[in-house]
């Protein structure tokens, strides 16, 4: 996945954002099967640590760029 417009970066800020709260409610949450949870938290982290590299590679090669462009 690569970012192409700012479109995409907010919307991907969003999902992080969205993804974030999964995860901090799922690290709260008591469920039964402790390691359903386990899989689950590490599944988010994966997916969380996805999009703040997505984020920061747009961010990082688009200030580069000379304003305007």
């Amino acid at each position: 996945m690569s970012l192409r417009d700012r479109r995409e970066l907010e919307t991907t800020r969003e999902k992080l954002r969205l993804l974030e709260e999964r995860y901090d409610a799922n690290q709260r949450s008591t469920t039964s099967d402790e390691r359903v949870r386990e899989l689950s938290c590490r599944s988010l982290k994966q997916l969380i640590n996805q999009l703040r590299e997505e984020i920061v590679r747009y961010e990082t090669a688009n200030s580069f760029q000379a304003p305007g462009k």
